[in-house]
């Protein structure tokens, strides 16, 4: 099998371009060692001040915990509301599958500013009647933010199950196999990449939510995004360069392992078929 390899004009194209779209992200790291009050180049001092502050001011290491938390358990709900909706469509194949399916989608195309008035009602109307699933609270906000991530979960594993082969199931039926031994030991397993890949990408958006969150928390459930937000808004704190480089290098890092995992992976694979 011929390897199609791109050209010089080609790969200088693709630098080009990569290094265009790195610059915004790039300028963000010598603006985070400034040691001034606000954002600025540091010209002949650099300082680490603004790291300190991440971890002596408590607000900075609360607003981390708390959408850590919230997102764990909005990509749990979203990806089990995913999993149970996308796996009734495969089973059961009703007559309206495409219509259900746009129904399940719907938060992903609906304007932001909609979602959010329309959770922002639904919680306070919840607020009236216990004080867990609320207003301001991280139950309230960890259910909305799993209401807008569900759809890109449904996605996901509608994909999965897409490929998974109709007969292993319809043969495990033959043999006498119940409805749950058929979900757990027959189709999960061959949708596992897809959960987890489900899991992640649900924690990220969740992560990262901010249009939704401004309408539904006030001053306890105080996220990260928010709480960057809210340091552009008031005072342009330069912490908040000092909190987007670690989180670069985060997901710098996790991209690279991702990278060198699946070039394992392939090697390995490649062994296997060669022996």
């Amino acid at each position: 099998m011929k390897i199609l390899r791109p050209g010089i004009v080609a790969t200088a194209l693709a630098i080009v371009v990569a290094v265009f779209l790195m610059m915004p992200l790039l300028a963000v790291v010598p603006v985070s060692f400034t040691p001034k009050r606000f954002l600025s180049i540091p010209t002949d001092e650099w300082s680490l001040r603004h790291y300190w502050a991440l971890i002596e001011n408590p607000a900075w290491i609360n607003g981390i915990w708390l959408s850590v938390r919230i997102g764990l358990i909005s990509a749990v709900l979203a990806t089990s509301m995913g999993l149970f909706f996308s796996l009734g469509i495969w089973m059961l194949r009703p007559r309206f599958a495409g219509l259900w399916m746009s129904i399940a989608l719907l938060p992903m195309v609906a304007p932001p500013v909609v979602s959010a008035l329309a959770l922002y009602f639904f919680l306070i109307s919840l607020s009236q009647f216990n004080d867990l699933v609320a207003y301001d609270t991280l139950a309230g906000v960890a259910l909305t933010h799993a209401v807008m991530i569900a759809p890109f979960a449904v996605v996901l594993i509608a994909v999965s199950l897409a490929q998974v082969d109709r007969r292993i199931d319809l043969a495990a039926r033959s043999m006498g196999a119940g409805l749950t031994t058929r979900i757990f030991r027959v189709i999960l397993p061959n949708i596992r990449f897809g959960l987890i890949t489900s899991f992640f990408l649900t924690f990220v958006l969740s992560w990262e939510e901010i249009a939704v969150t401004i309408f539904i928390t006030s001053v306890d459930a105080v996220t990260l995004p928010r709480l960057m937000w809210m340091g552009l808004r008031d005072n342009i704190d330069p912490a908040i360069a000092a909190i987007s480089v670690i989180l670069i290098v985060i997901v710098a890092i996790t991209a690279v392992a991702k990278s060198a995992f699946s070039a394992l992976a392939s090697r390995r694979e490649g062994k296997s078929g060669l022996l």
